[in-house]
């Protein structure tokens, strides 16, 4: 099966379908041939995201080790490893099956004892084994794999010069938070719109009430990123390009919060992404609102944003190098198949390429005019699939962590057969979260939505733990997040 999608840059691109785990549970599909029974190297050819790139596949002799890694830098992460060959200190990532349907409540364990090996080889053939985390190095299958792989970036290299701390993981009650939150972003709403509107009409940039509004929203992130999401997911505008820069907004705060970023860095984030495609203001609308393939000159029109938009936010005063960089290159691609210069890898400031993967997720979760949206989980399928591709891998790991698979404003479907919106998340369990919940399991819409703890659910008659079933795609059985009550 193909899915095909529209690219950023106005024209039709496919994804090819086979199948992967990820470290968070993922099923992630990749068309990859079955692997050899002896040590050899085949090389793969894939499209994703517009992108052709080479791959190696390393098979040992007994098919217990399977590795994959891209042309451009070789980065191995995970390994795939035969149960039977499974050993004390390994740190177990990913599984040949989702995590519900085992009883290890946290994705991602290290193997402490015998016991806990003879518990998984009950209910796997095979599991992903992740390298730097496990504790015994000595194993030969680890071994065997460090040297046929360079060693992955340590974020701190990403980011020299800028102090990494991590943010505490008990933020404040989500119903206090978000109490604060709706006020923040109500303000920044009315800011967005009339410093957009000003911009529309050939006036400039206002970068100091930007500044100001975008302040409140970086001190409540900071505190409990949930609240944030969760309503900028119910604030719907009727124009795409004001909701997405929004969005991007809090989805790059996020990801800048998960990675340890300082606030200031955190309020460079937001400001740029709320403006890389401020340029768009100057195309064309009828270009914007196409529901068609662009033609080559239009695709050039488009692309032209860039340049648009970075006269744009320098006219208006902006000197922050951080978000000039965002707004010039967030189409770059690490492969080196983006635009406007066709930057690749390291050469892309760190900013631009956080910029580059918000930007990406959001689109691909909100509905345009030429491309429905897709559930936050199948996002997070194509972001996968296109690291070290499109983005940097290291980042989209972190992107990973910092949003989870069911991320605040996520309809979802229960084992129950019950629908219900996602309020909010445990850090440390990230498929138990809170949901609002909103159908009963006939899918008639409840009288008054009830708020339900996952974590604390109990179980079904027959045994088995409620849980969720799947996400669903965004205004999944007319579920309409901004009418909904918290």
């Amino acid at each position: 099966m193909k899915t095909v999608f529209r690219s950023f840059c106005g024209s039709a691109s496919s994804c090819d379908s086979g199948q992967r785990l990820c470290s968070f549970g993922v099923l992630v599909k990749l068309n990859h041939p079955a692997p050899a029974r002896r040590l050899k190297q085949t090389p793969e050819k894939s499209t994703d995201f517009q992108t052709s790139f080479t791959k190696l596949r390393y098979v040992d002799e007994k098919g217990l080790l399977q590795a994959k890694r891209s042309q451009h830098n070789g980065m191995l992460h995970t390994l795939k490893v035969n149960t039977t060959d499974l050993a004390i200190g390994m740190y177990v990532s990913g599984l040949d099956r989702p995590w519900l349907e085992t009883p290890f409540v946290i994705q991602g364990f290290c193997v402490m004892d015998d016991d806990e090996i003879e518990r998984v080889r009950s209910y796997c053939q095979f599991v992903f084994v992740d390298i730097l985390k496990s504790r015994d190095q000595s194993h030969p299958l680890l071994k065997a794999a460090r040297q046929n792989s360079r060693s992955s970036t340590p974020i701190k290299d990403i980011f020299p010069g800028r102090p990494l701390k991590a943010y505490p993981n008990k933020p404040t009650e989500w119903k206090e938070e978000s109490a604060q939150a709706w006020a923040v972003l109500d303000s920044l709403v009315d800011d967005v719109n009339s410093i957009f509107e000003q911009v529309s009409g050939g006036g400039s940039l206002n970068v100091i009430r930007l500044k100001k509004s975008v302040e409140p929203v970086v001190e409540s992130m900071s505190r409990n990123p949930d609240a944030c999401i969760w309503l900028a997911r119910l604030k719907q505008h009727d124009q795409y390009a004001y909701q997405h820069s929004l969005s991007a907004a809090i989805w790059a705060v996020a990801l800048g919060r998960q990675l340890g970023l300082p606030r200031r860095d955190l309020r460079s984030l937001a400001i740029g992404c709320m403006l890389m495609d401020v340029g768009k203001l100057r195309l064309d609308p009828i270009l914007l609102t196409a529901k068609r393939s662009l033609s080559e000159a239009e695709t050039e029109s488009m692309r032209g944003h860039v340049a648009h938009g970075l006269r744009i936010v320098k006219d208006g005063g902006m000197m922050n190098q951080d978000v000039l960089d965002i707004v010039a290159h967030h189409h770059e691609r690490h492969d080196g198949s983006g635009y406007p210069h066709g930057l690749s890898g390291d050469e892309i400031p760190a900013f631009a390429r956080i910029a580059s993967i918000v930007d990406t997720y959001d689109a691909v979760t909100s509905n345009r005019s030429h491309a429905s949206a897709v559930s936050p989980s199948e996002a997070i399928r194509l972001l996968y699939r296109a690291r070290n591709l499109d983005f940097q891998s290291e980042l989209i790991e972190v992107f990973i962590q910092a949003v989870g698979i069911y991320p605040a404003g996520t309809i979802v479907e229960l084992t129950t057969g019950e629908v219900g919106v996602v309020v909010s998340e445990y850090r440390t369990r990230r498929l138990k979260p809170k949901i609002m919940m909103v159908l009963d399991s006939r899918k008639y819409r409840l009288r008054e939505p009830k708020l339900v703890d996952l974590s604390a659910e109990d179980a079904n008659p027959d045994g088995t733990a409620v849980a969720i079933a799947r996400s669903l795609e965004p205004g999944a059985h007319n579920i309409d997040l901004s009418k909904l009550e918290v």
